[in-house]
């Protein structure tokens, strides 16, 4: 398999020679295909990993690179989804949903002459979320699971290689969260995108990842990498199985003593 992601020993302090090291000796890999999940203590440095792979921050030394190429600025080719949707009030769904294609260059110069085929690709990923019907509604006549359900779209439209999820679900309620779950597990499967999730949930990365790293406290590092051994398709029902417990309680008793070693 082809290294996607390739992180070697990357080194990243805030605020100049004396300021905070926030990460140090992280090393880490994730597959073209793959579905990485990221957990670890509060303030261990996850948010740094984010914005050193998508180019947002570059560091003080290591090295990364994304399909092939040396990050020295923001990379192109990943889509993001936050906890916070921040849908544009003033657009339609499908406006919103839209919005990268107007950035990002290779899309930006096509999308005038090719509207049509590009609003057929927003519906088609509308339908995919459950949310056919809906492309004429503002954010606000939208619930916040749809709101999400809508900013996968966006992240997605560009066709990246590389979808970036930080903590995506973590403001919805438990019921909510789990029927995405399964929108993002099918949207895997049916897109083929890499992602690497960044989430506090241990249920969440264990139900969706074939890997999960494990970062110690800050200056973050990965202290652990497992593979995932359930088999795909995965219903919830996983989730009351013994062997899903164990691997939620071997996660946690890892994250605790990345605590204490603070």
């Amino acid at each position: 398999m082809t290294h996607l992601v390739f992180i070697d020993d990357v080194d990243m302090r805030y605020g100049g020679a004396d300021g905070t090291l926030a990460v140090s000796g992280l090393t880490m890999r994730v597959e073209k295909g793959d579905f990485a999940a990221v957990v670890g203590p509060s303030g261990c440095g996850k948010s740094t990993l984010m914005k050193l792979v998508t180019g947002l921050h570059i560091p003080q030394a290591g090295t990364v690179i994304v399909a092939g190429q040396h990050v020295t600025k923001p990379v192109s080719i990943v889509g993001m989804a936050f906890q916070n949707p921040t849908m544009l009030p003033w657009r339609t769904t499908l406006e919103n949903i839209l919005l990268p294609l107007e950035i990002v260059e290779k899309h930006r110069h096509r999308l005038r002459a090719h509207r049509k085929d590009y609003v057929a690709q927003a519906e088609n990923l509308l339908e995919l979320v459950g949310l056919k019907g809906f492309g004429a509604k503002y954010p606000w006549q939208l619930s916040g699971g749809m709101q999400q359900r809508a900013n996968l779209c966006r992240a997605l439209i560009h066709q990246p290689d590389l979808l970036m999820l930080d903590e995506p679900f973590g403001a919805l309620d438990a019921f909510t969260r789990e029927e995405l779950w399964c929108v993002i597990r099918d949207l895997h499967a049916a897109q083929g995108v890499t992602i690497i999730l960044v989430t506090h949930d241990l249920r969440e990365a264990s139900f969706l990842a074939d890997k999960i790293f494990v970062m110690s406290a800050r200056p973050g590092r990965i202290v652990r990498e497992h593979r995932v051994p359930f088999a795909r398709p995965r219903d919830l029902d996983l989730m009351y199985e013994k062997e899903f417990n164990d691997l939620v309680h071997q996660l946690h008793g890892e994250i605790a003593t990345a605590r204490m070693a603070a």
